[in-house]
């Protein structure tokens, strides 16, 4: 598995994203705040990880995915070419 997000890869992703730090909290349905957190790292002294949950979301959202049905997604380009039945 991959290294989880860092502040410095969260930033760069909502930079990425063209938003600011108020448009990523909404789109993530998080507080100002909490975005502020994830960018310094920590809180009062304290390490702030970013969860997995919001690593994901930013991850959806750089596909231009706003909202998810649950329905299976393909695994791959080759998937989406294959009939449906």
């Amino acid at each position: 598995m991959g290294a989880q997000m860092d502040s410095d890869g969260f930033r760069q992703w909502r930079r990425d994203m063209g938003l600011k730090q108020k448009d990523a909290a909404d789109r993530l349905g998080l507080k100002k705040r909490v975005i502020q957190y994830y960018e310094k790292g920590d809180r009062d002294g304290k390490r702030v990880e970013i969860p997995r949950t919001v690593e994901l979301a930013c991850f959806a959202l750089s596909l231009g995915r706003e909202h998810y049905d649950g329905r299976t997604l393909p695994r791959s380009a080759a998937d989406l070419a294959k009939p449906s039945r």
